[in-house]
Formats: C-alpha cells, sequence, structure tokens
C-alpha cells in the first residue's frame, strides 16, 4: 500500500472530526462532519459560488455551550457554523453538492491516507481539541483561527513524517 503525504485537507477534516465528536455528535456523523468541512473550506479556497446557509440566532456564544447541536429540517448547527444535512438508509449525513459525506467515504478519503497510525492520529487530534474553551469550539471562526490555522502546517508535517516512518519499518 502507497501511503500518501497528509496536507491541510486531511488535517481539516481530522480536527473537525474531533470538534465535532467532541461537542458530542456521534462518531460515524463526527467523520461525515469533518470530511464535509474539509470539502467546504477547499472550496472555498478555490472561490466556489457562495451557498447561503442559514444563521443561528445566538447573542454570545455561551448560549452555544448549553446545545452545541441544533437540527432544523435539512440543516444542522455545530455552535454557530451550519451544513446541510441528508437521510441515507436511516442514518443522517452531512451533505455538499448534493452528495453525503458518510463515515466510508471519510476512511476511504482520511483515514486511509494514515494507514495503521489513524487511531493514534485521532487520539491526539480528540486531545488538541479539548485543550480549547467551548466557545472557541463552538465558534466557525474561532476554530479556524485559533485551532486549524495555528497548527495546519505543523501537524500535516509531524503527521507526514509519522506516516511515512510507520511505512518504511
Amino acid at each position: 500500500m502507497i501511503l500518501l503525504r497528509i496536507g491541510r485537507f486531511q488535517v481539516m477534516a481530522v480536527l473537525q472530526a474531533a470538534r465535532a465528536y467532541v461537542l458530542g455528535m456521534p462518531l460515524y456523523l463526527a467523520k461525515s462532519w469533518g470530511l464535509n468541512r474539509a470539502i467546504f473550506y477547499a472550496a472555498a479556497k478555490r472561490g466556489f459560488r457562495k451557498i447561503k446557509y442559514p444563521r443561528r440566532e445566538v447573542k454570545r456564544p455561551s448560549e452555544l455551550v448549553g446545545k452545541p447541536i441544533l437540527r432544523e429540517r435539512n440543516v444542522q448547527f455545530l455552535g454557530d457554523e451550519a451544513a446541510f444535512i441528508t437521510e441515507v438508509g436511516g442514518k443522517i449525513y452531512f451533505t455538499i453538492g448534493g452528495k453525503p459525506q458518510t463515515e466510508k467515504d471519510f476512511e476511504k478519503q482520511i483515514e486511509s491516507r494514515f494507514g495503521s497510525l489513524f487511531s493514534k492520529i485521532w487520539e491526539e487530534a480528540i486531545n488538541i481539541v479539548k485543550e480549547f474553551e467551548p466557545e472557541i469550539l463552538l465558534s466557525q471562526r474561532g476554530f479556524f483561527n485559533e485551532v486549524y490555522k495555528p497548527l495546519r502546517d505543523e501537524l500535516a508535517e509531524k503527521w507526514s513524517e509519522m506516516v511515512a516512518s510507520s511505512s518504511g519499518s
């Protein structure tokens, strides 16, 4: 098996999934969230046509702590961030561009890049996310600017080296 370099896309997906899991989403749905957000940010970086997402009405970030996850019709919120949802086989998944992101998609597109190290990477991501206050995790901007952005290149390099070392043994 050829293991590829870990890039920002994989870092975003893993950290977003860890964020969702720590905030109370079931694991399968957290993985769907992580892949969905990685796709969303990659598309945003390329300048895709802006989709109008509903806004969650809150006065203060602390209001979100008591109810971090909220579902309204075809949208689910994680803190102040929204993503469209759909039902597939009796399960809810996040969707972008009309395609649901399943836990199998996460395994294929993200976990497979890490090979046998994924459980170790996942544990590290969970520990990283737990270091931040809930108000940061519940804010789309806060998470991006205070968790992902400062760590993205460091984690991409570190995780790439870990994967390369494990495949060379």
